[in-house]
């Protein structure tokens, strides 16, 4: 699903972005609701960037990578996680691109092509500029809730990508109930 959201572009740099786990839900400006099995998965655009919401019998998490008060400026985001959430393990890696002006535009395009045709997708273009966006787009792989999501920055032409996993830890030897 592609969306125009209706709000001023308020992730002016890459490098204002922070992620964060367990924040309550936050205002969204678009969701996407979405049933993985028995996962119930929310994709949330936020004025600042993205947050993603996942409940299941075993548990919940909340992901949120967005410019959020209280951070200090020029911080980067992790290119790195792995965290424990109950019965869950949480992984969650972050990669920054710049790209030149030409590749930039391809790459959005393609991006938003992919997302917005596609059913567990959600894309949220700001006011002003038709590549300034933020993208999410949720699957399940197995035992496993994976998302990607893309926000991108024309002025910089950089693009951060993210990719998440959840899976039930395997417990000495066999496997917990499953994200089925």
């Amino acid at each position: 699903m592609l969306t125009t959201l209706n709000t001023a572009y308020t992730d002016t740099r890459a490098a204002d972005l922070a992620w964060a786990l367990g924040h309550a839900p936050l205002p969204a400006l678009a969701t996407l609701d979405l049933r993985l099995g028995r996962a119930r998965v929310q994709l949330r655009l936020l004025g600042a960037s993205h947050q993603v919401l996942l409940d299941e019998d075993s548990g919940s998490c909340s992901e949120t990578v967005a410019c959020m008060p209280g951070r200090r400026s020029g911080s980067p985001l992790p290119v790195g996680v792995s965290r424990r959430l109950g019965a869950w393990e949480y992984e969650f890696a972050a990669r920054v691109e710049t790209l030149s002006r030409n590749s930039f535009s391809g790459r959005a395009q393609e991006l938003l092509a992919l997302v917005a045709d596609h059913p567990h997708g959600l894309a949220g273009t700001f006011p002003g500029d038709p590549y300034a966006f933020t993208a999410l787009l949720v699957q399940r792989v197995g035992q496993q809730v994976c998302w990607r999501t893309w926000h991108a920055y024309p002025q910089e032409r950089r693009l951060v990508a993210t990719r998440s996993r959840v899976a039930v830890r395997a417990r000495e030897g066999a496997r917990e109930g499953a994200l089925a």
